[in-house]
C-alpha cells in the first residue's frame, strides 16, 4: 500500500491506495486490447460469411471488464465509506464524475473522429447521415445510450454507444455509484453479505443457464432488454462483491503479489472456449468461476502486496495511469482495424501481425497523449474548481 499525492478524483489527498491494484488495472486493460485484436479476426470472419465467429485466442479476455467492477466497488468502498459524515452525496458524485467523464467526452471525440475517418459507412457498407453521427457524439457525450434500429445507432450493430464501444461498461459503472451513493453504501456489512449472495445466484442462473444464448458473460454492450438486465446483473455482482472484500479485508504481506496477480489474469483470460453440454453453459460456468471466486483472490493477494522495489513501483504507476484512458481510447482504432480486416479478408494474426502491432502501439500512445496532455490537467482543474478542500 503506497501514498499517493494526487487521488482519483484529480486533486490533492493523502488518504493510502492499494498501488498494485492500480497495476492490475492497467494489465486487465492490456488484455483487452489484445482481447479485442483476436475479436476484430473474429468480426470479420462472421461479417465475411467464413467463420463461426469464436474467439481462439484470450477468448475470455472480456471478462477483464468484471475485473474492473470488482476493483472498482473495492476501491470505493475503501476510499469513500468513511467519508459519508463530512460529504454529502453531490460532492461523490461530482467526485466521481470528474475522475470518469472527462476521458468519456474525449473517448467520443476520438470515436466521431474514427468514423469520419472511413467517410461514415456502417457495417452494412451504407453511409450513416452526418446530422445523426453528430447526434450520436452528443449522446455520448452524456452517457445517453442509442436504442437499436434507430436513426442515431449509427453503425448499425446495436451498440449502445456506436461511436465507442466500450462505453457501455461505464454506462453501468455510473449506475453502480449511483446505487452505492443512494443505497448500497447504507448497508451493514452483514446485508451487504447477502444482497451480494442473492446477486450471485441471479448471475449464475442468467449465465450459467444461458438466459442470454451469447454462452458466455458477454452482454451489456447494446440496451435490449436481455443485455440491460444482464448488464446490471453482470455489473452488480462483482461491484458489489468488491465493496464486501473492502470492508472485511485483512491484510497480510505477499512478495511478488503483483507479478503472481498478473500472470493468473493472463492464464484465465487464454484459456480456450468450452462447448456447452445440454443446457448448460459451461464457457459460462468457468467466467463465473473466475469472477465469483478467483478475481477476489487476485484483489486480496495485489492488495496484500506492496511496491518494495522500484521497477514493481514504476510498472504500476504507468499501468495504473494508463488503464482507463487505454480502456477507452482503443476501440476507434479498433473500429478502422476491423473495417481493413473485413476488406483485405485477413482472419489471423500471422496474415497481419505488422498492422496489429501498429494499432497496439497506436493506442497505447494515444493514451498516454490524452493521460497527460487532457486527461490529468482537466481533472486537476475540475478538482480544484469544483472539490471543497
Amino acid at each position: 500500500m503506497q501514498k499517493s499525492s494526487f487521488s482519483s478524483a484529480g486533486f490533492a489527498d493523502t488518504k493510502p491506495h492499494y498501488e498494485l491494484l492500480d497495476g492490475l488495472r492497467g494489465v486487465a486493460a492490456i488484455l483487452v486490447l489484445f482481447y479485442h485484436i483476436f475479436e476484430g479476426f473474429s468480426f470479420a470472419e462472421v461479417t465475411n460469411g467464413d467463420g463461426d465467429g469464436i474467439i481462439t485466442t484470450l477468448n475470455h479476455g472480456h471478462i477483464a471488464v468484471d475485473f474492473f467492477f470488482i476493483l472498482s466497488g473495492f476501491v470505493i468502498s475503501y476510499a469513500y465509506d468513511s467519508r459519508w459524515k463530512g460529504m454529502s452525496t453531490w460532492q461523490f458524485f461530482k467526485r466521481r464524475l470528474i475522475r470518469l467523464h472527462p476521458m468519456l467526452v474525449m473517448g467520443a471525440v476520438i470515436g466521431f473522429l474514427a468514423f469520419a475517418f472511413v467517410g461514415f459507412e456502417r457495417w452494412d457498407g451504407t453511409t450513416a447521415p452526418a446530422g445523426w453521427v453528430m447526434t450520436a457524439l452528443l449522446l455520448t457525450m452524456f452517457m445517453i445510450p442509442a436504442v437499436p434500429g434507430l436513426p442515431y445507432e449509427v453503425r448499425g450493430n446495436g451498440e449502445m454507444f456506436p461511436l465507442n464501444g466500450p462505453g457501455w461498461s461505464l454506462f453501468f459503472e455510473y449506475i453502480g455509484n449511483i446505487l452505492y451513493a443512494l443505497v448500497i453504501r447504507r448497508f451493514p456489512t452483514t446485508v451487504l453479505a447477502l444482497f451480494t449472495l442473492l446477486l450471485g445466484i441471479a448471475h449464475a442462473w442468467f449465465f450459467i443457464g444461458n438466459i442470454s444464448g451469447y454462452d458466455m458473460i458477454g452482454v451489456g454492450w447494446t440496451i435490449d432488454e436481455v443485455n440491460f438486465w444482464g448488464g446490471l446483473v453482470r455489473m452488480l455482482f462483482p461491484f458489489s462483491m468488491g465493496m464486501l472484500l473492502a470492508r472485511t479485508f485483512k491484510p497480510r504481506k505477499a512478495r511478488g503479489a503483483f507479478w503472481i496477480c498478473s500472470i493468473i489474469l493472463i492464464v484465465l483470460f487464454a484459456v480456450p472456449y468450452i462447448k456447452p453440454c445440454g443446457g448448460i453453459s459451461l464457457n459460462s460456468l468457468y467466467e463465473f468461476v473466475c469472477i465469483a471466486l478467483i478475481f477476489p483472490f487476485v484483489v486480496w493477494l495485489g492488495a496484500c502486496g506492496s511496491s518494495s522495489d522500484i521497477l514493481t513501483h514504476k510498472t504500476n504507476r504507468l499501468l495504473g495511469d494508463l488503464s482507463y484512458p487505454l480502456y477507452i481510447v482503443h476501440y476507434p482504432i479498433m473500429y478502422i482495424f476491423y473495417a481493413w480486416l473485413i476488406e483485405k479478408r485477413y482472419y489471423t494474426l500471422e496474415e497481419c501481425w505488422p498492422t496489429a502491432l501498429l494499432v497496439v502501439a497506436s493506442s497505447i500512445l494515444l493514451a498516454l497523449a490524452c493521460l497527460k496532455l487532457y486527461d490529468e490537467p482537466v481533472r486537476r482543474w475540475l478538482g480544484n474548481k469544483f472539490i471543497k478542500k
